[in-house]
Parts: structure tokens; sequence; C-alpha cells
């Protein structure tokens, strides 16, 4: 797809369109958006053999999988010239994407923001040697695919942690909370008559209020945070 018509279609999530709010540095750099449509490539040929997502469409795949992807690392990562500030090994972010699938929202938050670390949890065998292989092509360094369930992941815990779109959604948000570490966050995308579900289901942490996503009337982005030493 052409890097103008993707840059165009992510506006609205990036807060550069009229009547959004945020600056306009905030527009991805041209090196970002052709690591998305090399992202799209991939995704396409891979989808014809294994069902990644049911979106078929690249501009929808732009709008619904990469959009929400963005919007939700501006959200966690701002202001936007940090991308390029400099930070040494102690400072990098973990981010942990539970239930990864196609890669969303961790592998757009890793093009946003390089800096962090990225793990992506994902225990379908044939999706995690997709990860592995978008990883390879865009030349990603810092991210890494634990092939196997979010509960019996054993690394450390995440600064933050994703998820969006897993099933069995009721029982996997403690879990991802869990991996949560003190004073991190919880990053949710899910439909708006979803967050008293996950808030309950997880009272310790400290929620935000909910914000809605760009372009839809019924998904928004909830965050948690847990407070420095305690546990979920």
């Amino acid at each position: 797809m052409d890097d103008a018509r993707i840059a165009e279609l992510l506006a609205p999530f990036l807060g550069d369109s009229p009547g959004e709010r945020g600056p306009k540095h905030a527009a991805l750099s041209l090196a970002e958006l052709r690591s998305i449509s090399m992202y799209i490539d991939l995704l396409l040929r891979w989808n014809a053999r294994i069902n990644l997502t049911a979106v078929r469409q690249p501009e929808e795949i732009v709008i619904r999988h990469f959009g929400e992807s963005f919007f939700a690392a501006r959200q966690l990562f701002s202001p936007a010239p940090a991308k390029s500030a400099a930070r040494s090994m102690e400072a990098r972010p973990h981010v942990i994407d539970v239930g990864s699938g196609a890669g969303f929202p961790g592998l757009p938050i890793k093009i946003w923001f390089p800096e962090v670390d990225l793990t992506l949890i994902e225990s379908n065998q044939k999706k995690a040697t997709f990860l592995r292989e978008v990883i390879r092509n865009l030349e990603l360094t810092g991210a890494e695919v634990f092939p196997g369930r979010a509960d019996t992941f054993g690394g450390p815990g995440g600064d933050v942690v994703t998820l969006r779109a897993v099933e069995r959604f009721e029982s996997i948000v403690p879990v991802a909370a869990g991996l949560v570490t003190g004073g991190g966050r919880l990053a949710v995308l899910i439909g708006e008559a979803q967050v008293n579900r996950v808030q309950e289901g997880v009272p310790g942490l400290k929620w935000d209020h909910p914000v809605r996503l760009p372009m839809s009337s019924k998904r928004v982005m909830i965050i948690g945070s847990k407070e420095s030493g305690s546990v979920t």
C-alpha cells in the first residue's frame, strides 16, 4: 500500500486530523510507514494460509489493527519526541503483549517507540512463527516471542502489559494484570460494554476513565495502574 495512503488512514489515530488534539510531530516517519507497508504485505500473505485476522482488506487492516495499536502507543508513550531520546538499557521499558495473535498492538508499539523491550505472548505455534517472521523482516531488535500461555510465562514482568481481542477475555485479564510490575500499567482495548467486567475482574488496579478509540462508537481503551510494591 502507498505510504501516503497509510499516513492518511492513520492520521485520526495520531491526532493529526481536524478536531483531534495532539501535536503534528506525532506523525509517523517514512521509515515507520515503510515498516507498516512491509508488515501488511506479510500479514496478507500469511493470512491466506493461516487465520491471523478476519479483516482481509488492506485499508481496513490499517484502520482497525494498526490504527488502534498506534493510538494505544501514543497514549502509553508520549510525548512523541521521547521516541528519539537516548535511553540506557536500564531505562528501557518492558512491554508484554498478551495473546498477541497477528501482533497487535505489540508490534506497532515497537515500531512507534523502538526503545521498548517487547515480549509477544502467543500460544498458537503458527501465529508465533508469523510473529517471528515479522520481527525478522522488520529487523526489530529487543523483540521476542514466547510461544506459550500467559499463565506459564516465567520471564520478567512488564512495565506495560497490553491486551486486545483475546479469547476467554474475562479469565485472561487477571492473568495479564499479574504480569504487571509494581508501578506498571495494564492497557486493555475492548468494547465499551466490557469495561465494568474488566474493572470488577481486577479491582486491585487503579483504573483511568475509558478513552474512546477514534473512528469507533463502541470500542475504548482503559488503563489500570498498579501501585509500586503491590501484588494483584
